[in-house]
């Protein structure tokens, strides 16, 4: 996806978006075990970034490694789960996950700059569930 990649470009930060139908029950519970699903508390600095959506059960979380939770102020991620909400709302989904793209990416430039040795450590590309 051309937006993570972009986002990507000014962080050290890995970012992936996981889309499925239902989360059965509480959004951050299914968002951590995609996380560990998906491989993505295995980089390096521990700095990955997940936006789950979970679309029949209308929810969504945003999570950080530890890596990310070491440096960051509390509530983090919440300017950035409120403004997609927003989006959301008003039917403007595509447009709201791609602000919680760059959102994810510009936040994460200013703990985990981008590196020169920098590799990009996960797909870009979404994944989906049941």
């Amino acid at each position: 996806m051309e937006a993570i990649a972009a986002a990507e470009g000014k962080t050290s930060g890995e970012i992936r978006v996981h889309v499925e139908s239902s989360c059965g029950g509480d959004p951050l519970a299914r968002a951590r075990q995609v996380f560990t699903a998906l491989g993505m508390d295995r980089t390096a600095a521990r700095n990955g970034v997940l936006i789950y959506l979970a679309v029949r059960d209308r929810c969504f979380a945003v999570i950080g490694d530890e890596g990310i939770d070491r440096v960051v102020p509390a509530g983090f991620w919440e300017e950035t789960k409120d403004v997609m909400e927003g989006y959301f709302r008003e039917g403007r989904f595509v447009e709201g996950i791609l602000h919680g793209i760059a959102s994810a990416g510009a936040h994460l430039a200013a703990y985990f700059p981008r590196r020169p040795d920098d590799v990009n450590e996960l797909p870009d590309a979404p994944s989906e569930g049941e």
